[in-house]
């Protein structure tokens, strides 16, 4: 069954669904009215502070689209997916409403919106004066990205131009100037011509070939298979630089390609440009194909080459291994335009026992000469961009902070350096497990300078550096802003969230204050302006509840034990009104396993019982609107401490987890111990089928979008190294595929039809139903058209959690199940 469709119009919608071998169509369904209550209601609102400060751009995002906008037309080519009509993503989120709103004054309209509007990639002006933002028109006759700006003095918004931009590399195609006057941006080139069509009769064969060269690669979905489809990807990935200026028409610059990536000096001389070309990949995605990277002159657009990258299609698997060479170009953003760059010193192929793994290069203008060296990393430097961030923050002329990591051990670092002195100044502020939550001192904040690049955030003295932390504890997160002394010692704390709330920083404000977004288990969020050092926060916004006049359910964070002594969390979630005199009730659990190298990490809690309750696109927490109690993310930890790797054990540490929240939930007197069913996505479902095959405690399984057979992602999967030819016994062990004659146990197979992630195709649901089919196992496979790994439309989460609900009242709910009835007789 051939699922890989490039092109799919609006079509008549049909659901393949299987009961006794036979298929039977079946329409959209909706789940029960007190689920719909809950999917329908609208998000809360976002908010976007001003660089200065004093302005909230408050932002309303859509709920779900409707599967019509998911039916939009489509091309998957080179891992993307794009809707030619608007040369963007094929799906997004966006917002449909929009107000300005001073810090601690009122709300404002906006005049001058889009009467239907999609507003997608808001970004403030340097100078805090405008914000503009890509208008999604995909309903007109002259659809396409449309490049609007809100005039912040005026409260008034209008359209610039009348370029269309590209998004089909990226989705963010503007980006300010510094002098806040213009935007540069990459838009359609003028004229286009005819796009390229696929021809109804083959010119010939397509033919893929490798001589003998090493090019190991997961299973990547979505990829080139003929000459035609890489030209279609030309065409739509193929844009031209422009000056969009707030008054006047644009200016083209002659720089015309595939434009990837895009960044403006902080001086606005200069942008830094990458561009893939051909020839293209029929095994890896875009992001590997040959790129050349320039500098280009705004003012002429002369561009200076300064590395054309080959194709990535020899990287070892190791998620330690990068590719060779220069890698991650960007602006120092704290200078006028200098260029920085990380290379690997050990030839991307990490080395046991290797004392540089990374160094950091800088080359000032006029980009001429050789490059200096100003930091050598132990551990690999995490991904950036060409607008910098995560890897290198940047802060002044002596100040930089460089994230660091090395997955094989799971250690991390973070470490401040003296850019204008290498090998001086070097500070380590952090270094331990990348997986240890109570030790983390959090991210550094960056703010905007003048230019409109991130900075480090520095105290008045510039001694310190301000941090956002998660704030992890052993009874829940509390997160918090704080001071990173530069000489060392601990964090000074100058905002941490309390018991009742959940209260996350959001940016700084004037006068030694925080924006925070508050929340309680029954306060939906708010934004406040909270002060350093105690007092009480003031409200800014008075969004409305998003569940209002809902009974909402009761939930707890339950702390357990595995077996082996391992501590476990799980979220319980009850009925509104229910207490335990009215008897255990029947039970869903869902998890998602995490690979971990110590059991100390392994025990560290995540998340907080202070969130307001909320149910997300994937959520499956609103079955507890049917009468179920929730085992809400139990954590099931897959421990390999030292030599010994997580997976040796997985199956035993896997059932180990799932016993010891049902016994929890079993003990607290809330879980009938004989009416549990489990469920997951993605890792989820493989752990689900996992259960069912070596387990007989569950009722039913539910298994999203999973990958049941290992050997076909024979090149690692998950957090797994090992090929499989390095180790077989491993993947065929942990293969549910392996054991579908011992499930006996009802499964739900869901699987969106055009699954992008790698790994889990739609066929690894479809070989799993066939086998368990095959002997005699209760199982349904119902296949959800055009939706990704993540389901994203209305219709189709309606129909999931009814396929979920009549699956759990089937086969969990009754005293005696439908199985159990068969087998007595």
């Amino acid at each position: 069954m051939k699922r890989m469709v490039r092109w799919t119009g609006v079509s008549v919608v049909a659901l393949g669904t299987f009961a006794a071998g036979a298929q039977t169509a079946l329409t959209y369904q909706k789940p029960p009215a007190p689920i719909e209550q809950l999917l329908d209601a609208p998000r809360t609102p976002e908010v976007l502070l001003s660089p200065d400060g004093r302005t909230m751009l408050i932002q309303q995002p859509a709920t779900f689209p409707t599967i019509a906008d998911v039916a939009q037309p489509r091309y998957r080519l080179a891992g993307i997916r794009f809707n030619p009509k608007v040369s963007g993503p094929s799906v997004e989120q966006y917002a449909i409403g929009a107000s300005l709103q001073r810090v601690g004054g009122p709300a404002r309209l906006i005049t001058g919106l889009p009467a239907k509007m999609r507003l997608t990639n808001a970004v403030w002006s340097p100078d805090s004066k405008h914000v503009a933002f890509v208008e999604r028109n995909d309903v007109t006759a002259t659809a396409g990205l449309e490049l609007w700006v809100i005039d912040v003095v005026a409260s008034h918004a209008h359209r610039l131009g009348t370029v269309h931009l590209d998004a089909v590399l990226g989705r963010t195609p503007c980006e300010w100037l510094p002098d806040a006057k213009a935007l540069l941006c990459k838009v359609i080139p003028t004229p286009r011509g005819a796009a390229p069509r696929q021809s109804e009769i083959p010119a010939g064969p397509d033919i893929s070939e490798n001589l003998g060269k090493v090019t190991p690669a997961p299973t990547y979905e979505d990829m080139l298979q003929t000459e035609t489809d890489s030209a279609i990807f030309e065409y739509y990935a193929t844009s031209q630089l422009a000056v969009v200026p707030l008054v006047g028409p644009a200016r083209m610059l002659p720089v015309k390609g595939m434009l990837e990536g895009v960044s403006p000096s902080p001086d606005g001389r200069y942008a830094l440009v990458s561009m893939l070309h051909r020839p293209f990949s029929y095994t890896v995605p875009a992001q590997r194909f040959p790129m050349k990277t320039e500098i280009v002159t705004l003012k002429a657009g002369v561009p200076k080459v300064l590395q054309d990258r080959s194709l990535l299609d020899s990287q070892p698997i190791s998620r330690d291994a990068v590719e060779p060479g220069p890698r991650d170009y960007q602006w120092r953003s704290d200078a006028p335009a200098t260029l920085v760059w990380v290379e690997a010193a050990d030839g991307g192929r990490p080395k046991k026992g290797a004392a540089v793994y990374d160094r950091v290069l800088s080359l000032p203008e006029p980009f001429e000469g050789q490059p200096t060296m100003i930091y050598e990393a132990p551990l690999r430097i995490a991904r950036g961009g060409p607008g910098g961030g995560r890897g290198i923050e940047w802060g002044n002329e002596h100040l930089a902070i460089v994230s660091e990591a090395r997955f094989s051990d799971r250690k991390s670092m973070l470490v401040a350096f003296d850019p204008s002195s290498p090998g001086n100044g070097i500070k380590t502020l952090y270094s331990g497990s990348s997986q240890e939550r109570y030790k983390n001192p959090g991210r550094p904040l960056t703010v905007e300078n003048a230019s409109g690049k991130r900075v480090l955030k520095l105290t008045a003295d510039g001694q310190g550096v301000y941090f956002v932390a998660p704030g992890a504890t052993p009874t829940g997160d509390k997160p918090f802003l704080a001071v990173m002394p530069l000489s060392g010692g601990a964090e000074q704390i100058l905002f941490r969230s309390s018991d009742p709330y959940y209260d996350e920083p959001v940016a700084l404000l004037p006068d030694d204050k925080v924006l925070i977004r508050r929340e309680s288990q029954t306060m939906s969020p708010n934004y406040f302006a909270a002060p350093f050092h105690g007092g009480d926060p003031v409200a800014l916004t008075v969004f409305p509840a998003r569940y209002a006049g809902v009974k909402m359910p009761t939930k707890q964070l339950l702390k357990y034990k595995r077996a082996d002594g391992v501590d476990l969390t799980a979220t319980l979630w009850l009925p509104a009104g229910y207490d335990k005199s009215q008897g255990p009730l029947p039970t869903l659990m869902e998890a998602y396993p995490a690979e971990f190298k110590t059991r100390d990490a392994a025990s560290q809690v995540a998340g907080s019982p202070n969130r307001y309750p909320t149910f997300g696109g994937q959520s499956h927490v609103y079955l507890v609107q049917s009468g179920y109690a929730i085992l809400d993310s139990a954590t099931i930890p897959i421990i390999g401490e030292g030599d010994q790797q997580p997976n040796d054990t997985y199956v035993e540490q896997l059932v180990a987890g799932a016993k010891a929240a049902i016994d929890e939930g079993v003990r607290l007197g809330v879980v009938d111990r004989s009416r549990v069913a489990v469920m997951g996505h993605s890792y989820g479902a493989f752990m689900t089928a996992n259960l069912l095959a070596h387990t007989d405690i569950f009722r039913a399984g539910i298994a999203e979008s999973g990958a049941y057979n290992r050997s076909l992602t024979p090149y690692g999967f998950q957090n797994e190294d090992r090929t499989y030819w390095q180790a077989p016994d491993l993947y065929n062990k942990m293969s549910p595929f392996s054991y579908a004659d011992k499930i006996k146990t009802p499964i739900l197979l869901i699987h969106g039809e055009a699954d992008d992630n790698t790994g889990t195709y739609p066929i690894q649901s479809e070989r799993f139903y066939a086998a368990l089919k095959g002997q005699g196992a209760t199982v349904r496979l119902v296949f959800l058209p055009l939706e990704p790994h993540a389901y994203g439309a209305l219709e189709t989460r309606q129909h999931v959690l009814w396929e979920i609900d009549r699956w759990m009242n089937t086969y969990v709910r009754p005293a005696v199940s439908p199985i159990q009835k068969t087998a007595a007789k």
